[in-house]
């Protein structure tokens, strides 16, 4: 087991990460910008390190300040949480090199999965099921309506590189079709300095299904069931829950099962998500995330086992702790994102919280790295805590998150919870009768 973990992240999740290492006994070394000196990690964490002034690119992904932190501390581990680094093979490659273990895949298994052409191939070989399309990238106008003319309009172009809704767009005819290319191209060497794109069939009323695996790195891989992500705003996750209200056992084992035969035959190590479109009782490969999720409370919740316990086991070459067999999965859990943000625009609501005051309860938990008294930053993500609620079952779960909604109070900015209180007395929502494309109608109507 590692002696020192370094937590190349901040907010929620590096709390989290803090909380995990701590049950372990295992020391822990924060890294933060000057602008989150404040920040309850950095007050909990055995030793700190600041690493640079407030932009991103100057702190959390400046890969040679994170490097020298593990040096100067001991650290012998660095948990990458979600986004800045977690998902940089390069970061991978270089701690690597430096004799630190990174908590999550090898550098290679990034690679592949950080391109979605690339990532298709892959998926297609490991017996994955995927969406019709371009087997690889497509940059002439003549290829791309030869290839939406055999699998059928509409159809939707994506970013090789990207994700987020960046460098993506439907054509629904062959007029469309030219413009559509020529733009997402536009995008995606903008967002993403890599102009590549492909296409795909789009699907009109899917559901966004994605598989929680974790492989041994040595030829073992297990599935921890679904999370349904449909509810988003602009390709954003607002609202997760498992498990699906869309799926039954049979499909939930046929593809689980598919998955982890994947993540074994890949040699894959650590935690990571296959994500799917399910529509008509199919499932379609959009990508793998090859770190933990944002959603990965839900998971717990309803399996009961700690996935960054897990990742920190898997990485110091303990191998996976349950097999197949021994997952079992108890009642149902949902996860509100919480950020701080104008529940209408959408627009970052930096600022100081007054007045903070999280629910409680059984089947209650709230993951967040925030206080009363706390200032917000406008330089990162406005995720601000998560509220994650389990019940023996969907019915349940509602009624307890209607009742946890209620309590939780955020003062001084703007937050999401009054679109949460609205979702939640939703018929539509209380059947579990949704897709992706579910919250931006929804949204547009009350406009």
């Amino acid at each position: 087991m590692f002696q020192k973990i370094l937590i190349a992240n901040r907010g929620e999740i590096a709390l989290r990460i803090l909380r995990a290492a701590k049950e372990l006994g295992i020391q822990t070394v924060v890294v933060h910008s000057t602008a989150d000196a404040d920040a309850m990690h950095v007050r909990l964490a055995d030793e700190s390190v600041c690493i640079g002034p407030p932009p991103s690119r100057e702190s959390y992904l400046n890969i040679h300040q994170i490097v020298a932190a593990c040096e100067i501390t001991g650290a012998d581990a660095v948990h990458p949480g979600y986004g800045f680094l977690s998902e940089n093979a390069k970061f991978a490659d270089i701690l690597a090199a430096h004799n630190i273990t990174f908590i999550g895949p090898s550098g290679d298994h990034i690679r592949i999965m950080g391109d979605k052409i690339e990532a298709k191939r892959t998926a297609k070989r490991l017996g994955i099921p995927c969406v019709p399309g371009s087997d690889g990238a497509v940059s002439d106008p003549k290829e791309a309506k030869r290839i939406a003319a055999e699998i059928g309009y509409p159809v939707i172009i994506k970013a090789a590189a990207g994700g987020g809704g960046r460098g993506m767009k439907v054509a629904r005819n062959e007029d469309d079709l030219e413009v559509a290319l020529a733009t997402a191209r536009k995008e995606a060497g903008a967002a993403f300095g890599d102009d590549a794109v492909y296409i795909e069939k789009y699907l009109e009323k899917p559901r966004h299904i994605e598989i929680q695996v974790f492989g041994d790195g040595a030829g073992k891989g297990i599935h921890l069931g679904e999370r349904d992500c449909s509810l988003q705003r602009r390709h954003q996750k607002v609202w997760e829950e498992a498990n699906s209200p869309a799926l039954n056992a049979e499909e939930r084992a046929r593809i689980g099962k598919i998955c982890a035969d994947a993540v074994a035959g890949l040699g894959y190590s650590g935690a990571g998500t296959i994500e799917f479109l399910y529509e008509n009782g199919e499932f379609y490969f959009i990508e793998m995330n090859t770190r933990l999720q944002v959603e990965h409370p839900v998971t717990e919740a309803i399996t009961g086992i700690d996935l960054v316990h897990e990742q920190i086991r898997v990485a110091s070459g303990g191998g996976l702790s349950t097999a197949q067999e021994n997952v079992r999965f108890r009642g149902h859990a949902i996860e509100c994102r919480i950020n701080a943000e104008d529940p209408r625009t959408f627009m970052p609501s930096p600022g100081t919280i007054t007045h903070f005051h999280t629910p409680g309860g059984l089947g209650i938990r709230v993951d967040s790295g925030v206080y009363s008294g706390y200032r917000i930053p406008p330089y990162y993500d406005s995720l601000i805590g998560k509220l994650i609620v389990h019940g023996r079952n969907r019915v349940e779960c509602m009624m307890r998150l209607r009742r946890a909604l209620d309590e939780f109070v955020v003062d001084g900015i703007k937050t999401t919870l009054p679109l949460f209180r609205e979702l939640v007395g939703n018929s539509d929502i209380a059947n579990g009768d949704y897709d992706i494309h579910w919250l931006e109608k929804h949204l547009a109507e009350a406009e």
